[in-house]
């Protein structure tokens, strides 16, 4: 028998900032999208242990496709543009278990 996870699931936010002018998520609207989830993830009561956690990362390296996160533990990457589409991921795999098509970024 496996041991539960300690968050359903993980969401990884890129918060990259580059000083060279190539592309990089935090020049993208990261941080405002990050805050965003993790508002709505603390209203929807779905944070904490055995729930959702919302969390920065360093650059993920997929900063030209961004911006972007990554939904662990099934390693789903997605872009988003703005506040609704955040929701969406939240609304469609986060709690519901889909996955959000649209949004998708390949993984190879």
């Amino acid at each position: 028998m496996t041991e539960p996870l300690y968050f359903q699931k993980h969401v990884f936010f890129c918060m990259n900032q580059r000083d060279d002018g190539r592309p990089c998520c935090m020049d993208r609207g990261a941080q405002a999208a990050q805050e965003h989830a993790k508002r709505r993830i603390k209203q929807l009561d779905m944070n904490g242990h055995g729930k959702i956690r919302i969390n920065k990362a360093g650059c993920l390296d997929r900063c030209d496709e961004g911006p972007v996160l990554v939904v662990y533990p099934q390693g789903t990457w997605y872009t988003f543009v703005d506040q609704s589409d955040i929701d969406e991921i939240i609304d469609v795999d986060l709690i519901g278990g889909g996955v959000v098509e649209r949004l998708k970024l390949p993984n190879a």
